[in-house]
Parts: C-alpha cells; sequence; structure tokens
C-alpha cells in the first residue's frame, strides 16, 4: 500500500490495484503526483480508479492518468464515482497522442518524400504516355496530310510569331548592345578591337539568340495553350470531341507543334539579325568598327555553321514548349483555380526544359567540336 496527499494506492485480490484519489490533482500538483507514481513498482494487472474523495481534477491531470493508464490492461480498468468527469475523459481519451510529435514528424517525413516520390513517377509515367501519343499522331498525319489542320496552323503561327516580333526584336536589340558594350570595354584595353565581330556574331548566333527567343515564347506560348486547352476541357469541349470521336492530341496538340516548329526557327534568325545590328552599333559608337568593316569580317571570319546551329535548337525548343504547354492544359482540373496553377506550372517547365536542353546540346557540339 502506498499513501500520500493526493491519493492512496493498494492492492486489492486478485493482484488487482485500487488507486483512490484525494485533494486536489491540478496542474499545480501534478509534478509531486506524477514523482511519487513514477517510484511504485506496478505490475500490468487490473486497476480501480475512485474519484469519491478528489475535491479538484483539471484537464492537466487528467492526460497525465491517461498516460498512466497505458501501464494497464485497458479492459480490466475500472472507474467508480466518476460521473462528474467521465465526459472529460471521453474526450481527452479520444484526442490522446500516445506517441511523440517528434517521432511522428519523422515518420511523416519519409512518408511525405514516398508520396512525392510516387507522385514523381505517376508524373513522368503520364508525360511519356502523351509524348508517345503524340508521335503517333504526327507518324499519322504524315500519312494522312488531310488530318493536319493549315488554317489553324496559319493562326497559331501567327499569334506565337508574327504577334511576338516586336518583343523579341526589341529584346534581342538590347542583349546585343549589352554583349558589345561590355566586351568593347575588355577588347579595348588590349587594342583587339576588331575581334568584338566575332565575339558578338558568335554569341549571338550560336546561344543567345536562340535562348533568349525561346524563353520569352515560352512565357507567351506556353501560357497561352495552356490556358486555351484548360478553358476547353473546363467548359466540357475536349470531352465532346472525344463523344465525336475526335482525338484532341491531333486536333489540338499537333497544330501547334507545327507552329512552333516552324516559327521559331525563323524568329531565331530574326533574333540573329537585330542582335548583330544592336551590337554593330556599339561596335560603331565605341570601338570605331565602321559598319563595312563590320559586315566584312562578319562574312570572312565568321563561319555559317553559327547560324545553324543555333536555327537547329529553335526547333526542339519548338517542340518543347509546344508539348508542355498542350500536356499541362490537358491536366487541368474542373475549377478555374487550376488553370492559373497549370499555366504558372507548364511557363517555369518550359523555360527549364529549354535551358537543360541548350546546355545539353552545347556540351554535345562543343565535345564533337562543331
Amino acid at each position: 500500500m502506498q499513501n500520500s496527499d493526493y491519493f492512496i494506492f493498494t492492492k486489492g485480490e486478485n493482484n488487482n490495484y485500487r488507486l483512490s484519489l484525494l485533494n486536489i490533482w491540478n496542474k499545480d500538483t501534478l509534478a509531486e503526483i506524477i514523482k511519487i507514481l513514477n517510484s511504485l513498482d506496478i505490475v500490468k494487472n487490473g486497476l480501480i480508479v475512485d474519484f469519491k474523495d478528489v475535491k479538484e481534477f483539471d484537464s492537466a491531470a487528467i492526460i497525465y492518468l491517461i498516460s498512466f493508464f497505458q501501464r494497464f490492461e485497458q479492459k480490466n480498468i475500472v472507474f467508480i464515482n466518476s460521473d462528474k468527469y467521465e465526459k472529460s475523459f471521453e474526450f481527452f481519451r479520444k484526442h490522446y497522442q500516445s506517441e511523440p510529435y517528434l517521432d511522428k514528424k519523422d515518420e511523416q517525413f519519409f512518408v511525405n518524400v514516398g508520396e512525392k516520390s510516387y507522385e514523381a513517377y505517376k508524373e513522368a509515367k503520364m508525360f511519356i504516355s502523351f509524348i508517345g501519343k503524340v508521335f503517333y499522331f504526327f507518324v499519322y498525319s504524315l500519312f494522312n496530310p488531310k488530318k493536319i489542320r493549315f488554317k489553324a496552323m496559319l493562326k497559331y503561327i501567327e499569334t506565337s510569331a508574327v504577334n511576338a516580333l516586336m518583343i523579341v526584336g526589341i529584346t534581342s536589340f538590347l542583349v546585343g548592345i549589352v554583349i558589345a558594350y561590355q566586351g568593347a570595354v575588355q577588347l579595348e584595353k588590349f587594342g583587339a578591337n576588331i575581334f568584338i565581330v566575332e565575339m558578338i556574331a558568335i554569341t549571338m548566333l550560336r546561344e543567345i539568340a536562340p535562348l533568349v527567343t525561346a524563353i520569352v515564347i515560352a512565357g507567351r506560348s506556353a501560357s497561352s495553350y495552356t490556358a486555351e486547352i484548360g478553358a476547353m476541357k473546363i467548359t466540357e469541349e475536349i470531352d465532346a470531341m472525344k463523344t465525336m470521336s475526335f482525338e484532341p492530341i491531333l486536333f489540338l496538340t499537333l497544330p501547334r507543334i507545327f507552329a512552333l516548329c516552324i516559327s521559331l526557327p525563323l524568329l531565331v534568325f530574326f533574333a540573329d539579325v537585330i542582335g548583330i545590328i544592336g551590337g554593330m552599333v556599339i561596335a560603331y559608337t565605341n570601338l570605331d568598327v565602321s559598319f563595312i568593316e563590320f559586315f566584312t569580317r562578319l562574312h570572312n571570319e565568321v563561319p555559317l555553321k553559327h547560324l545553324l546551329i543555333g536555327v537547329f535548337k529553335a526547333i526542339f525548343f519548338g517542340f518543347i514548349i509546344a508539348v508542355i504547354g498542350s500536356y499541362r492544359g490537358f491536366q487541368v482540373q474542373n475549377n478555374t483555380t487550376s488553370i492559373g496553377k497549370y499555366t504558372t506550372i507548364s511557363v517555369v517547365n518550359a523555360i527549364f526544359v529549354v535551358i537543360v536542353v541548350d546546355a545539353i546540346f552545347s556540351v554535345i557540339l562543343t565535345q564533337m567540336r562543331i
């Protein structure tokens, strides 16, 4: 038997225990109570808890007792004279957390990692399936040219390329000025002013013009493709197309892919010209390189392969932007907020993949010494 100011703890028949609560059990007395109870040598048997003589009993005491009861067989715990506290015990027992919070947090971390990994796997599987369908209908359209929507393709060329000429031209002109101006400062120190031509031309033709143009078009076209297809999905136009045996990829995705694969190389060529003009202006004003000298050296010293490499990369950039924009559009759910969500995702994905592909091309072509 163990007595204290707060309880009487006795061992009765059949090795069952009896806990008679006394006086005040609250947050102020709980520390002393816990210390005494933890010092007891208790075997896991039945327990009878008597609330008859307790004067005050707060929530902290209830929570501790619930944890204390874990030492006993739950089915063998009996309350007597507890009518006043039964509802409180029921409430706290329902929400009692037996495991430490940190353990659950660590467990949740691995759960989140697993969920994210599985979501990434499903996303990759869906995207690869979409790419497969695109290639299938691409080959199908080559053997059935009548299935290609040329009017829709021309419309997308107008919206994606013609309407973007001004922003692409201004951006390329400014980038050409920046490259030339920064290069001029360094070249002037070594008296190598004339090499500004190669620096501007190769940089613009091979890397900067294709990349900047693709990023601008990704911001314009990937977002518009996602929003257009997403709006059609919300209004159930895509479901109606499927009902009427029209394949959405053939009718919605392929014209956009053809449009960007045709228009983006032309835009890159336009950006090349404007960027070189911007650099030529700085070369004339800051380095005294005349326009005739600039054109002569450009013709003699800069191989045509740099222009062809930039235009060739633009075809892949156009394909990537159109595919990602269309794919995210088909993912839009039946609510308006998802349009904004997937439009943002499509732009970010398109720009990121364009930069990655450009880096891959740069490494491969450099290793091949092209």
